[in-house]
């Protein structure tokens, strides 16, 4: 894989970095448009999206140092080079979250509508940044023979050389962007508010779970190694998600 696209002078050009951009932008922009056909102006959209983005790169940002806090220990400033790699999205789940929970109500928009809009952009935008984790090498896979595995030979990858890996970014990716593809066919028939955004959220779980079966990077574990950090956040947001969707479909209905 190619962790740099190319170097002048001093300024290194990540693929990672262009990845991540990438998938932001696209989320933007997939996030107004539905925006736009649900009757909110696209300034609004943007001024969400801008926030919500925001608060993603620092959540995202936090929780990895948090979980992988003894490799910033020495070198402190390692933490703001996001660029490189190291973006949890649990951790950028929670902040995007809160951003448009404080955003919807700064905008006087309804909560569950605008969370509807939010999903498949998100599911869109997290499918084309995992491919950026897939370039740089982390968030890599077991040593396996499958033969669709992945053997990364440049020495500024993240991940294992010379070994053939579980190319664990893409089936993330693919998780994320077969969800898109649920949620947009699902949208039209969609019977109350909130209906997509849990939908993401408990099929993501499912799906973040399972590919964490195949994770050999270190990220944590819980209940001494019976499960990964991933799997057991997995876990709550399955339950929260179903739980939320019954509360939803028996408070809210669809409103024009």
């Amino acid at each position: 894989m190619y962790p740099e696209l190319l170097s002048i002078g001093p300024l290194t050009f990540h693929t990672y970095g262009l990845f991540v951009a990438c998938g932001f932008l696209a989320g933007i922009w997939w996030m107004a448009r539905l925006g736009h056909q649900e009757g909110i102006p696209k300034d609004d959209m943007y001024d969400i999206a801008f926030w919500v983005v925001l608060a993603a790169l620092v959540g995202s940002r936090i929780f990895f140092v948090i979980v992988n806090y003894d490799q910033f220990l020495a070198h402190p400033l390692a933490a703001f080079k996001i660029w490189s790699g190291g973006l949890v999205f649990y951790g950028g789940l929670i902040g995007a979250a809160g951003a448009m929970a404080v955003m919807v109500r700064i905008k006087k928009l309804r909560l569950w509508k605008v969370a509807d809009i939010a999903a498949p952009a998100v599911a869109l935008g997290h499918s084309i940044g995992r491919l950026g984790c897939f370039f740089a090498g982390c968030c890599y896979g077991l040593i396996t023979d499958v033969p669709w595995a992945v053997t990364f030979t440049n020495v500024k990858t993240i991940a294992p050389m010379g070994v053939p890996l579980h190319p664990t970014q893409l089936y993330d990716s693919l998780n994320e962007f077969t969800i898109f593809l649920i949620l947009t066919a699902l949208r039209p028939y969609k019977k109350f508010e909130g209906q997509l955004w849990w939908t993401w959220l408990g099929l993501y779980a499912i799906g973040r779970a399972i590919v964490e079966m195949y994770r050999g990077d270190p990220r944590g574990s819980l209940f001494e190694g019976a499960v990964t950090t991933s799997q057991g956040v997995a876990a709550v947001a399955l339950a929260v998600a179903v739980i939320m969707h019954i509360w939803n479909r028996r408070s809210l209905t669809v409103r024009s």
